[in-house]
């Protein structure tokens, strides 16, 4: 067993996700308790960000429209990238500190970056953040840039965490058909059949569109706990226009980049209207995702930002008719999962294991991917 870090800063543009964990890149260490629950893989932390950092992030975003080839860098997106790798690199930090931990302790790091732009049929996907310069302030390694192999390769490049998905699952002990749904910015699910076969896709907008929504209506970065959408009316003609779009039509492997939808579509509604709609689109995108399945999940295990929105958990249970179980319920992290996982492709990596697959990403043939990067001595050999 390896001891890894992962970090995670997703595209709801909240902050970075610390997370430790202990794995061989096939299984991961875990103590089962009472009825299968999963106690702690590991600490975590976070590392929030101001207003001043998010709007940074929001202007380098928009500014990653103009790329035009994988190597571009318009506008913010240098500032961006500096900002990115010093954030992460302060996470590490406190992290290691508060848990006593030294560099020589943590084996790797695996570091996702901050997506700004996601264009898998043209062959981009921008993840800002040097993992280099990451390496040699830590003087820990560092596997950075996961997506663009399997991007090069012809994949989707996304999503990565379903081979960690099926670590968690083995651990659990679950049988059957099962989904893994994860909430932030996007939402993709995992879905495991009866007989151990996966596939894995993007869903649709997960918080993204209601976080912006609610950040332009009043100012706050979230419906906390979903209590706006729950006071408001969905608009019922939208909604039905939103789920036209072709990505719903697309069979899997499929994934999006957070601005293929906006919230100003809900524009003319009431702030609690437009909660309502882009809440219940975010939750029918997702039971869409039954049009693909191999077999109708019996149980959803449920993660990400989301699941602490009351309302939207609400509507899944509606639409999806399964037992649905947050994933703190069983052990799992439903806030540090994805930083979880990044640290299990990290050692996954390192080890030359495939991390994406032809029915996660649509990639020909199983691929690793990442980009290594050892701690340089201060002459930069």
């Amino acid at each position: 067993m390896m001891r890894a870090i992962g970090l995670m800063s997703g595209t709801s543009l909240d902050g970075v996700d610390v997370a430790l964990i202990e794995t061989d890149g096939e299984a991961v260490h875990v103590v089962r308790g009472h009825n299968n629950y999963l106690e702690p893989l590991g600490p975590t932390g976070y590392r929030g960000y101001s207003e001043d950092e998010k709007g940074l992030l929001r202007a380098a975003t928009k500014d990653a429209e103009g790329v035009v080839a994988p190597g571009d860098r318009p506008g913010r997106l240098p500032e961006a990238e500096a900002f990115v790798t010093e954030a992460h690199a302060q996470a590490v930090e406190q992290f290691l500190a508060e848990n006593g931990l030294s560099a020589g302790e943590i084996d790797v790091i695996g570091f996702h970056g901050q997506t700004v732009i996601h264009r898998p049929d043209q062959r981009i996907t921008i993840q800002v953040g040097d993992g280099q310069a990451l390496a040699d302030r830590l003087r820990i390694p560092v596997v950075s840039d996961m997506r663009r192999a399997d991007i090069e390769a012809g994949g989707q490049g996304a999503p990565l965490v379903p081979v960690f998905h099926q670590a968690l699952a083995a651990a659990s002990g679950f049988e059957g058909a099962f989904g893994i749904l994860n909430i932030g910015g996007v939402a993709n699910a995992t879905l495991i059949d009866s007989k151990g076969g996966v596939i894995a896709f993007d869903t649709g907008p997960g918080n993204s569109l209601i976080d912006e929504w609610m950040q332009e209506r009043e100012g706050k970065n979230l419906d906390d706990g979903g209590r706006t959408a729950a006071r408001g009316r969905a608009d019922e003609p939208l909604l039905a226009w939103l789920l036209t779009h072709p990505f719903f039509f697309r069979r899997p492997p499929k994934s999006l980049d957070r601005n293929w939808f906006s919230h100003k579509l809900a524009g003319q509604l009431s702030t609690e209207d437009g909660a309502a709609t882009l809440t219940a689109f975010t939750a029918r995108a997702v039971a869409r995702a039954l049009d693909h399945a191999p077999e109708i999940p019996a149980r959803w295990i449920v993660a990400g930002g989301g699941a602490r929105n009351g309302e939207l958990v609400r509507l899944l249970n509606y639409h999806l008719r399964a037992e649905i179980t947050m994933a703190d319920a069983i052990g799992w992290s439903s806030a540090f999962l994805e930083a979880q996982a990044f640290a299990h492709l990290a050692v996954r990596s390192l080890k030359g294991l495939p991390i994406t697959f032809p029915s996660t990403t649509g990639v020909r043939e199983p691929m690793t991917g990442g980009v290594l990067a050892r701690p340089r001595d201060s002459s930069g050999s």
